[in-house]
């Protein structure tokens, strides 16, 4: 199912189960679409476009009186509508900030909340049962609530509890036509009615965002899968070392000192490696990750496909090297793109600091959720990136019984039963089982009760019999504090006090920058890091044994890595690796993005300030739509040697010659040079692949999976097809592919390269020959997409981006999907870019994933710092602000930022004040 789709088919039951689901969504649909058209005043609805879609648009001016309120608060709204808040408490404040969201975004929020739930079957009905019962046996909501009762602090659940009481004062009294025109839709199919909001709705939404930025986990599933039909070599050659010697790691100085235990950005005597790299008992366990791997494209991905594509950019520059004399800060989250945006812009503002009224902070907030996730303060600036610390593990548990083994001992399972209420249905009832490893991931597919079947594993592994089931374990699914830390950050003042915050931001692990107004920068790695037993995570473990699983205690919070005004003056993270792991005893992970935007943002900076020159804010804004491709720079030489004999092809080659490798929305060499590439990794690596990780649909004849020799010896060729959603899909295209790519340059008949023969092209057996076979084929494509006359291509043809509505507008006839989602939108930039609008080669040329906000915080001087979000404030669909901010998005433009009192004022064109009742 496509990122971010909330109403989807689950994947067991019987085909004729399906098609009755199928044709009962679709019914529902086709009754949607004919009440939208009449929302939209499409034909003879105009009484309905009136009534009903202004029904459910805020009130911007004027006066509205809440209960609990202790004085008044002012929502001031600028011409993009976004809102500053100005309250005299803290309750005051966020139960403003409850209303405020609620009134732009509670379409979002509900769904959000039921999603995090697992209760998407009663907004949706049966088609969401599937879904609902994985995310029920993970248990999100629960752990929101043991977090709720028993880890956060009072002061965090107070701010909880008055942001609930805002949005609950929202909805007293309104219909569901009132709040959202999806409501209406949806209330002549069903009956549903949203209920009050609490405080463990909001807590809940930080699993969805750690689910989203886990790690490593599809890599140990890939990994699994490929040894099916590659040897360990081969696998290995997928996955190759991080290059350290070329792109270089957030940290790179200091480490754990032997002196005082914990980390010192000066140590010279760190300690080295610790961690074990024994692998699991598994070599490949294809049959239930396949289907785990099926399941998980089945769950709604809110922030991106997860995988090599999800990231982010951020860095910081000291003032010593800016046109300011004090740090500039950017950052630009790498998520899917959704319609509303999952960024809320808003400004929260204490008018007199004090102990009852802390906060005078602004930036990007979830709707859902209170207080500012990344942003400023009057003190200090901060961003996020992804860390991407291995925090899953899969690990295989001979089940017999009511139980488990466990070092020769058959323990019980800790079960509990859940009951799905389905909208327009019967409730369906489950059964969820966890061992010490955590719950059976493989209770919920028909297929993964076979699970194990064809797994390898040691002499030492109990008897398979009916095979093995899958358990997964993962930090998140412990109580902790990352909520407490949200505000923690919105208070702090200095590096002491965000570090502090930073310890308590355990999920999902992040990269933390910060810049303050007495110019000082810095870097924290937080997050709660498991430290394991026994291997690398690399590959599903072994449950059976207590030789293997994770120790009691994470990395202690003092020995993970930081930096403090370093001495060349910025810091810069981009999921590159946090630091060489020569020099760190404890294991992050195995899979860290590969480091090109990271390395690229680096070389922009360091050119800039060798040259002599001073940063300023428009240099960092023109740094974040930079789109120079590192692959194009590596094969374009290669590929403008090939001696092409066809005319057409040689026509499209001509092309690249003189390219500077940038990914113009108008380039036609980016457009060939990327259907190139596409070409090359479908024909030295995707065709090799197994088919759990090709594109669903997409067939290859091959040799059996098992088998033992050559075609013509005993193995008769079958037919295979893809089972893979298209964003998800291998070879993705991303920076680790541009690694293994250049390992193989001058292996020019390493057998990589070798490409079997069809319909109408010889076989490859050389480097150079897979090249041209793959311009040919790339000329091919193009014409077929974009037409004969290639002086008429360009990238931003191929490469659109189409904002879609996350629930109703992701399936279902076109005419709802026109009424409800915007674009397409021609894009420059691409993959590992450090303009990141990314996209799957293995699935084709769309955008997947974006710089979801861009913001440049000019420290100290904050009324001239800049940001931009990829749609718009409101989540109504026919609002002024459902997408005003997207054009300027696409152009690389960024809107005034305003913050001081003045500042606001002058920007400020709707007053709402909010009074006590």
């Amino acid at each position: 199912m496509p990122a971010n789709t909330t109403a989807s088919s689950g994947s067991s039951g019987s085909a004729g189960e399906k098609t009755g689901k199928k044709k009962g969504r679709r019914a529902r649909l086709i009754v949607i679409v004919l009440v939208l058209a009449l929302v939209a005043g499409i034909g003879y609805g105009t009484f309905w476009s009136v009534t009903t879609v202004r029904a459910s648009y805020p009130q911007t001016n004027g006066s509205i009186k809440i209960a609990g309120l202790a004085g008044n608060v002012d929502v001031k709204r600028d011409s993009y509508g976004i809102p500053q808040l100005y309250a005299d408490s803290d309750t005051d404040l966020f139960r403003a900030q409850g209303f405020v969201q609620a009134q732009d975004r509670f379409w979002e929020m509900d769904v959000r909340r039921h999603m995090t739930a697992g209760r998407l079957s009663e907004m949706f009905g049966s088609g969401q049962v599937d879904t609902d019962a994985f995310l029920r046996t993970l248990g999100w909501r629960k752990i929101a609530q043991e977090e709720y009762d028993t880890v956060l602090s009072a002061d965090t659940k107070k701010n909880l509890q008055a942001y609930a009481d805002g949005v609950n004062a929202y909805l007293k009294g309104r219909d569901g036509k009132d709040i959202s025109v999806e409501y209406a839709a949806l209330g002549l199919t069903n009956d549903y009615k949203p209920t009050k909001w609490t405080p463990v709705d909001s807590v809940a939404w930080l699993k969805a965002m750690a689910w989203d930025l886990r790690g490593n986990m599809q890599d140990e599933i890939d990994r699994s899968l490929m040894t099916s039909r590659l040897s360990q070599k081969q696998i290995k050659d997928l996955y190759p070392a991080y290059p350290y010697d070329k792109h270089r790691p957030i940290v790179d100085q200091g480490g754990i000192s032997q002196v005082t235990g914990a980390f010192d950005p000066a140590a010279t005597d760190s300690a080295g490696p610790g961690a074990s790299t024994v692998q699991g008992a598994t070599e490949g366990v294809t049959t239930q990750l396949a289907s785990l791997s099926d399941t998980l494209d089945e769950i709604p991905a809110l922030l991106g496909p997860n995988g090599n594509g999800i990231g982010s950019n951020s860095w910081v520059v000291s003032g010593r090297y800016t046109t300011t004399d004090k740090p500039l800060l950017a950052n630009d989250p790498h998520l899917a793109p959704q319609l509303p945006s999952l960024w809320y812009q808003m400004g929260l503002h204490c008018r007199q600091l004090s102990a009852t009224c802390q906060y005078d902070t602004a930036g990007y907030t979830f709707s859902g959720m209170p207080g500012v996730i990344i942003g400023h303060n009057q003190d200090i600036a901060w961003g996020f990136t992804n860390l991407g610390a291995d925090v899953t593990d899969l690990f295989l548990e001979k089940v017999s019984g009511d139980g488990y083994q466990y070092d020769g001992k058959v323990k019980p399972f800790v079960s509990r039963e859940e009951t799905i209420k389905v909208a327009g249905g019967e409730s369906r009832h489950i059964t969820v089982r966890e061992t010490n490893n955590g719950p059976l991931v493989s209770d919920r597919s028909g297929e993964l009760e076979k699970v194990g079947q064809k797994a390898p594993v040691t002499n030492s592994a109990p008897d398979r019999a009916d095979g093995y089931a899958v358990a997964l374990k993962w930090t998140a699914l412990e109580p902790g504090h990352s909520m407490d830390a949200v505000f923690e950050l919105d208070r702090a003042k200095d590096f002491t006090t965000f570090r502090a915050a930073a310890e308590h931001f355990e999920v999902p692990s992040q990269n933390l920058i910060y810049a303050d107004t007495k110019g000082n920068i810095g870097y924290q790695a937080p997050g709660k890091i498991p430290v394991r037993k026994q291997g690398d995570g690399t590959m599903p473990s072994p449950g059976w044994t207590s030789a293997y699983g994770w120790k009691k205690d994470p990395i202690p919070f003092d020995q993970l890595p930081y930096e403090y005004n370093p001495k060349r003056g910025y810091i810069v993270t981009a999921n590159q690796a946090v630091i060489d792991e020569k020099k760190y005893p404890y294991l992050l992970t195995k899979d860290w993005g590969y480091g090109t935007r990271s390395q690229r943002i680096n070389d922009l900076i360091e050119s800039k300030i060798k040259g002599g020159g001073k940063i300023s804010t428009d240099d960092m804004q023109k740094m974040q739509m930079d789109n120079t491709s590192e692959i194009a720079a590596l094969l374009v030489p290669e590929l403008m040697k090939i001696n092409v004999s066809d005319k057409s092809v040689r026509q499209a080659q001509k092309l690249l010659e003189g390219w500077d490798y940038t990914q113009e929305s108008d380039s036609a060499a980016a457009a060939y040079f990327n259907a190139v590439w596409r070409n090359i990794l479908k024909l030295a690596f995707g065709d090799k692949l197994p088919k759990e990780m090709r594109v669903k649909g997409e067939c290859l004849t091959v040799l059996p999976a098992d088998s033992t020799g050559p075609v013509d010896e005993q193995d008769k060729p079958v037919r295979e097809c893809g089972q893979r959603a298209a964003d998800t899909a291998q070879p993705d295209g991303g920076d680790r592919w541009y690694q293994v790519v250049a390992g193989l340059m001058d292996d020019k008949n390493n057998d990589w390269w070798k490409s079997p023969r069809s319909r109408k092209d010889e076989a490859t057996t050389t480097r150079d020959e897979l090249f041209g076979r793959a311009m040919a084929d790339a000329r091919w494509e193009l014409t077929a997409k974009l037409g004969k006359d290639t002086s008429t291509w360009s990238w931003g043809r191929l490469h659109q981006l189409t904002l879609k509505n996350q629930t109703l507008g992701t399936e279902g006839p076109d005419l709802l999907q026109r009424v409800l989602n915007r674009g397409p939108w021609n894009l420059g930039g691409g993959e590992a870019a450090v303009d990141a609008t990314g996209w799957n080669a293995a699935g084709g040329y769309e955008v997947v994933w974006v710089p979801s906000m861009r913001m440049v915080v000019n420290v100290g001087d904050w009324d001239k710092s800049r940001w931009i979000n990829l749609t718009g404030a409101s989540g109504h669909a026919f609002s002024a602000h459902y997408t005003d901010q997207t054009g300027k998005w696409v152009n690389g433009d960024l809107l005034d930022w305003s913050f001081g009192t003045n500042a606001v004022a002058n920007s400020t064109k709707d007053t709402l004040t909010l009074k006590p009742s």
